[in-house]
């Protein structure tokens, strides 16, 4: 019977398996044959011979992937610690108001991107909204925080919100309250139930929640653009430049995989270690 289920799922599973390959495996395959072609080809038809990652290392985009990666670094670790009061809140003390904060924080997902930052950006730029309105009721004024990497941090932070709070509110709604009462009992402080119980009980949300972020933050786009001007400069501008105004698939290419593959081994641990069956309510 088990044997049938499982042959089941696979044909079940078969349709979706073969739409990915086509929508997301083929393109990757692309992306990578065009990264060991030659400088500024359009087509594969050519000898490979990876000078694209010589000039990866000679031209410095090196430093535009590690300041990505820290960018995101450091947006998943401040949104960590921001939505973690918060998702607890949801899951465990706000009752039937969790409903309303869900339906606010998914209204923000409902306006594009591009808008809300845009929206921000005329907020913060010299003589914007409230510099503007500032200086016109007090005479006082301030310079802009934008074009720096707070200000891309900030809207990175702003825009992957949901993706942090939702995977965390549902791994703390997997931790029993009987084991933190128990522990209360047995005279455990309250950070000492936080760290040796809360968050490992909660270790598959958080996994989640901090691996939809880093992944997020680190092919952001947008951020970096309105936010950020070109005073900082992300592995994802250069990868944009070198497919358009630089007219270098290759380049572009090699800029992608090597994105790509860094993020991938930086989330093979998590992934292997999240237990879906418990996120979704189906222990063993």
């Amino acid at each position: 019977m088990e044997r049938l289920e499982r042959r089941l799922g696979l044909l079940a599973a078969l349709p979706i398996g073969l739409l990915l390959l086509v929508s997301f495996l083929m393109p990757m395959l692309v992306i990578a044959a065009f990264a060991v072609m030659p400088q500024k080809v359009f087509e594969l038809a050519h000898l490979p011979d990876f000078s694209s990652f010589s000039v990866i290392w000679e031209q410095g985009y090196y430093k535009s992937l590690l300041r990505s990666l820290g960018l995101a670094f450091l947006t998943t670790a401040i949104l960590f610690v921001v939505c973690w009061p918060l998702a607890y809140g949801m899951a465990k003390v706000f009752g039937r108001f969790t409903l309303v904060i869900t339906v606010l924080v998914v209204l923000l997902l409902f306006v594009s991107e591009n808008i809300r930052l845009f929206g921000w950006n005329l907020t913060l730029m010299k003589g914007g909204l409230l510099e503007g309105h500032l200086r016109a009721w007090t005479g006082l004024s301030f310079e802009t925080p934008l074009y720096t990497w707070p200000a891309i941090v900030f809207g990175m932070a702003y825009v992957y919100f949901p993706f942090m709070l939702f995977p965390l509110a549902q791994g703390i709604a997997l931790v029993p309250d009987d084991a933190r009462l128990a522990a209360m009992d047995m005279g455990a402080g309250p950070w000492r139930i936080l760290f040796e119980i809360e968050m490992p009980l909660a270790a598959p949300g958080i996994m989640v929640g901090c691996l939809l972020t880093f992944v997020l933050s680190a092919g952001a786009v947008a951020e970096a653009k309105l936010l950020g001007g070109r005073s900082v400069v992300v592995l994802t501008d250069d990868v944009e430049s070198a497919f358009t105004y630089g007219q270098n698939w290759p380049l572009g290419s090699a800029l992608s995989l090597m994105l790509i593959v860094i993020v991938a081994l930086i989330a093979l641990v998590p992934i292997s270690r999240i237990d879906l069956d418990a996120i979704m309510g189906r222990r063993k």
